[in-house]
């Protein structure tokens, strides 16, 4: 079965490697259109993490800043995690669904990498 988001907060939890709490973040959602392609744009920073959802790829085209990027799957596993300087062309990933941005260095503080299965809720 599908998710269905819509454009508004939400929260990330990224689990702990060592079994501990782990991270939990503010998230955006970016399910429209509109949002997805908005983004970061125009923005000096972000507060937590932006989730475009669906997506498979990014551009730092414009951006005032640099971003780290988590390209998801269906089961929001990890699959890459890059640093992105502003004006650049992400490759896309075929198998992902989901992209996270953050600013760059946040993943790396939360403990987010490849192989990760985050989780990911929309607030009401």
């Amino acid at each position: 079965m599908r998710r269905r988001w819509s454009d508004g907060p939400g929260v990330l939890r990224v689990p702990a490697a060592d079994g501990g709490d782990g991270a939990v973040v503010p998230l955006e959602v970016a399910a429209s259109y509109a949002a997805r392609t908005r983004g970061l744009l125009g923005r000096d920073a972000v507060e937590g993490a932006l989730l475009l959802a669906p997506a498979s790829g990014v551009h730092t085209f414009r951006m005032r800043f640099a971003i780290d990027v988590a390209y998801l799957d269906r089961r929001s596993r990890v699959l890459a995690v890059r640093t992105m300087p502003p004006g650049r062309m992400g490759l896309p990933r075929p198998r992902s669904r989901y992209v996270l941005e953050a600013r760059a260095g946040a993943m790396a503080g939360w403990g987010l990498r490849r192989g990760t299965v985050v989780e990911l809720a929309q607030r009401d």
